[in-house]
């Protein structure tokens, strides 16, 4: 059985340890009246041991049910909950009454069934203060729980993410020495060399921008979709020069969306994954379309499969899948219906900070 989420991260030690601490220092003085006969007679008359433990014990559960009401309602406990300043506002609001409705139920609950208390009226005229107090330290203290949880959620991404991207880094460059990828290259480049050698020289230029953008793109977590199309045109044109008039693309992308990010070499790896599962011939020429609709970008093909086709693991798209919820906690959508195979790539809004990143 998994452990409730707010078992796992320490929220309810903590808010134990909170409210043992609060339970018996916001009734010090009482407690250090016990110990002064002066003070007890003045201050709290009538008051034994007794009532100020069970005074003591009572806060101590009123705490615990504060702290439980903001964890069901404001969710403090969840480190991808945004806390907003509306959110404190009203977390403080609705512990102070539910403080003070509590308090008012100990008094009853004294009065009804003779329940230990203190019935000093110093005590009473202290309740409204203390529940002001009380309602700060619950809310301030979520405040610093969600906090330490976000903190922790973000090292721990940070290091998933490191480590994913050695991953990807690794994947990456056996594509890159791949000796079938360099054949078929080599293959169509003396073929050209033959044939029109400015035609060779063009497809060298491509290709020595493919190779130089695949070991840029181990350094960086996401680019530009300006710089993932430019990337993406030079490898549509070697494979077009490969498969010439058998392999179409519908390119329409909108250029208000260029600067928006994702992660490097995305379209790249879904034109190769529909190359490579799809059969690419006169008879059936594979027609690919890339195209941006709103934020997302959606890459599509018809399939027809490959007469002999070995299944396919699937660890391109994972991989990407996986970059995406560690990057900007998004999904990516695969679809197959009415004979297409789409893939819809969200496209990440840029922040200051990751306009920096793409240029360093």
């Amino acid at each position: 059985m998994k452990a409730p989420h707010w078992f796992k991260n320490g929220y309810l030690l903590s808010v134990l340890i909170v409210s043992a601490a609060v339970s018996v220092l916001i009734h010090f003085p009482e407690v250090l009246s016990l110990s002064d006969s002066f003070e007890r007679q003045e201050l709290f008359a009538g008051m034994d041991p007794e009532d100020v433990l069970n005074e003591i014990l009572f806060t101590f559960f009123t705490l615990l049910l504060l702290f439980w009401i903001n964890m069901r309602i404001f969710r403090f406990n969840l480190p991808m909950i945004r806390v907003t300043r509306r959110r404190m506002v009203l977390s403080f609001l609705l512990t102070w009454a539910a403080s003070n409705l509590c308090g008012q139920l100990f008094v009853w609950l004294h009065h009804q069934f003779d329940i230990p208390a203190i019935d000093a009226m110093v005590h009473h005229y202290l309740h409204p203060l203390r529940d002001l107090i009380i309602a700060g330290i619950v809310t301030g203290s979520n405040y610093i729980f969600h906090l330490v949880v976000k903190q922790q959620r973000i090292l721990v991404e940070n290091e998933e993410l490191r480590t994913e991207s050695l991953r990807h880094q690794y994947e990456s460059l056996k594509n890159q020495l791949n000796p079938h990828m360099f054949f078929n290259s080599l293959n169509t480049l003396q073929s050209l060399i033959r044939e029109s050698p400015q035609k060779a020289l063009d497809y060298t230029q491509e290709l020595s921008q493919v190779l130089r953008y695949t070991l840029q793109g181990n350094d960086r977590r996401w680019v530009t979709l300006a710089e993932e199309m430019q990337f993406a045109e030079a490898y549509i044109y070697l494979m077009k020069m490969r498969y010439e008039e058998n392999l179409l693309f519908r390119i329409d992308i909108d250029g208000r969306m260029t600067e928006m990010l994702l992660p490097p070499m995305s379209v790249q790896l879904l034109i190769e994954n529909a190359i490579k599962h799809n059969e690419v011939s006169n008879r059936n020429p594979l027609t690919i379309s890339i195209r941006t609709e709103g934020t997302t970008l959606l890459v599509c093909n018809r399939m027809q499969p490959k007469r002999q086709s070995s299944a396919s693991p699937g660890i391109g798209l994972d991989n990407l899948a996986k970059r995406y919820g560690l990057l900007w906690q998004k999904e990516i959508q695969i679809s197959t219906e009415k004979g297409m195979f789409c893939v819809r790539l969200p496209l990440q809004q840029p922040d200051t900070d990751d306009h920096e990143s793409t240029h360093h």
